[in-house]
């Protein structure tokens, strides 16, 4: 029988306690969890993140109540299971349809490996609903005349008071059927206006991500609001935030971990609150750069790490508007020995530096995959620049220690100055060539990432470039049109291309045969010469061409490649494309196979 101590009466309190009591009940309450069960909460207009009911016990008697978002890691992690002990720091309070919802905001783990203690029945008098009701909720129209308004008592109050005598909603606790509610949170994102311009006429808007210690919610204005309120917010201040209204969220525009957005429009009360007490920063979950390989394309995530390199300004013209865009190429390491390409964007973009290789930290930030492993900021994404926080603290020392004498294996197709020879290339999952073939990896609709060592046999010289266009980000083919060469994209004329490699070759182990897709990159690693080069050694000489052609076959390599299914004229067929290739490093060679000589010894 376990010898913790609860805290004795605690449910029963919390049970009967008027809504404004809540938070008046003090923290630190023992309990034990008796039930921890996802509730899946869906919607027509995406699938909901996942919410946990918790069922908790003083020993004597239960109360059910959610737990916060930004808390479940602790149980993706089993760091909180069936029966744990737990010291409950923060509670909240929360209407919905009249009854009052418990929040967990906070708590800490003292025990997990634990039996049940006492026999608790029910909380007296509760007025607690039950969560699986609250997230069950019929879906919500966004039209604000046929929302429901929820009624309530004259002594219902939502979970906390603000400054001069204002009733605070949390974030976490927002729904489509409240009225009548304010927020206090942080702007801790705030966008650049957007136009745009269809058929159904001309408009702009913005958009801002707020966070209070409940959880975040993205909120955006439209047209005369973006006029009105604009001006009104800045990023890292606290406001006190009312009449806005609250939809079902657009998830494809946003990657805020939240069910609802809000809709800032021209009557929304803003105020700037100088009480910022109590009001979180921005909460990140990072994962280590060696990890992202994991990741799926198009996935999220938050990183931090030391700016090695600051790639020049450059532009690219957008598909959606036809309008060029900033961009700029950050290469970002950490302590997991890798590095990772990140592109920044517009204003961003123009006015960052880095001379002294500061620490930054992103938020929501998109996982790409060609050429590797990328990174790239999004509108909603955040970045900050030496934040104040124990990750960032911990990797400066680590830098300024060790990390500066350290080698990067790259995620990216771009190398770090005296970066390893094996950006991209895993070791320890590296795969036959019949291996690849009789998994049938890349026939999924996913894309398959392996690692092999194998040997080129022939490359065919054909077509082994084509002409790009010279400006910086674009690389499109351009055309002949007599007196230069036309770049449709970039809508300009040169002088000369700038040839890229655009590679087909054969490569092969003991195992087999495989052929490979590469660009310029590979035949950099191939050639050690550019394509301009290798083009005008053609059109000056045949034979020295063909020779050159023949020296390269017999050189091995270590190759990242994807595999995937491309359709072409209504023909699908499956293609290996090189990620990334590096010569072989025999220093590195003998080390891997003394670790693994080491490893079988010690298994012995």
């Amino acid at each position: 029988m376990s010898q913790q101590q609860l805290s004795a009466g605690v449910c029963a309190r919390l049970s009967e306690a008027a809504p404004d009591e809540v938070d008046g009940l003090g923290a630190g309450y023992t309990v034990q969890l008796l039930s921890i069960k996802k509730v899946n909460q869906t919607t027509s207009a995406a699938p909901a993140i996942d919410r946990y009911r918790i069922i908790f016990s003083d020993g004597v008697h239960f109360v059910q109540a959610m737990l916060a978002t930004q808390l479940n890691d602790l149980v993706s992690r089993g760091e909180i299971i069936k029966n744990s002990i737990v010291v409950i720091d923060k509670l909240t309070c929360n209407f919905v349809q009249d009854k009052k919802l418990l929040i967990i905001l906070d708590l800490q783990v003292v025990s997990k490996e634990e039996e049940k203690i006492g026999n608790p029945v029910s909380a007296p008098s509760s007025s607690i609903l039950p969560p699986d009701t609250a997230t069950e909720t019929p879906e919500a129209s966004t039209s604000t005349a046929s929302r429901p308004v929820v009624s309530r008592p004259a002594a219902a109050r939502p979970a906390a008071s603000g400054g001069e005598g204002r009733s605070i909603y949390p974030i976490e606790g927002l729904s489509p059927y409240q009225n009548n509610w304010t927020v206090k949170a942080r702007v801790t994102h705030k966008a650049d206006i957007r136009t745009w311009s269809n058929q159904r006429g001309e408009g702009k808007l913005f958009n801002v991500t707020l966070m209070d210690e409940t959880g975040e919610i993205r909120a955006t204005g439209f047209n005369a609001a973006v006029d009105e309120l604009y001006d009104k917010l800045e990023e890292g201040k606290v406001y006190y935030i009312s009449r806005g209204r609250v939809n079902l969220a657009k998830k494809k525009f946003s990657n805020v971990q939240n069910d609802y957005e809000m809709t800032l429009e021209r009557n929304t009360v803003i105020e700037e609150c100088v009480d910022t007490t109590n009001l979180p920063t921005i909460k990140y979950n990072f994962i280590s750069l060696a990890s992202m390989e994991n990741l799926q394309k198009d996935a999220t995530c938050d990183v931090i790490g030391i700016i090695k390199e600051v790639g020049p300004l450059g532009e690219v013209v957008s598909k959606a508007t036809n309008k060029s865009v900033a961009k700029r190429d950050l290469t970002i390491v950490d302590k997991s020995l890798y590095s990772v390409r990140m592109t920044i964007w517009g204003r961003q973009a123009e006015t960052f530096t880095a001379d002294d290789l500061p620490v930054v930290a992103f938020k929501g930030v998109k996982v790409g995959d060609f050429g590797g492993r990328s990174l790239s900021m999004l509108s909603s994404s955040y970045m900050s620049i030496s934040p104040d926080i124990e990750e960032a603290h911990l990797l400066r020392g680590w830098y300024d220690g060790f990390g500066t004498d350290k080698t990067f294996q790259s995620q990216s197709n771009t190398m770090l100055p005296g970066g390893s020879s094996f950006s991209g290339f895993n070791r320890n999952e590296m795969r036959h060539l019949s291996d690849v073939k009789e998994s049938q990896l890349g026939m999924s609709d996913k894309t398959d990432i392996f690692s092999t060592r194998a040997t080129v046999m022939h490359i065919k010289g054909e077509n082994i470039a084509y002409p790009a266009c010279p400006t910086q980000g674009c690389s499109k083919k351009v055309t002949d049109i007599g007196d230069g060469w036309r770049c449709e994209k970039c809508d300009k004329t040169y002088e000369r291309p700038e040839y890229r490699y655009v590679m087909s070759m054969a490569v092969a182990d003991w195992s087999g045969q495989l052929w490979l897709q590469g660009f310029n990159d590979a035949g950099l690693a191939v050639f050690g010469k550019t394509a301009d080069e290798i083009m005008e050694i053609k059109e000056r000489n045949e034979s020295d061409y063909n020779a050159l052609m023949a020296h390269s076959a017999g050189k091995t390599f270590n190759f990242s490649c994807r595999a995937k299914q491309d359709t072409y004229n209504d023909q699908t067929r499956l293609r290996y494309g090189v990620s990334k290739m590096s010569s072989v490093d025999y220093y590195e060679e003998a080390k891997g196979l003394r670790d693994l000589i080491k490893e079988s010894s010690w298994a012995r």
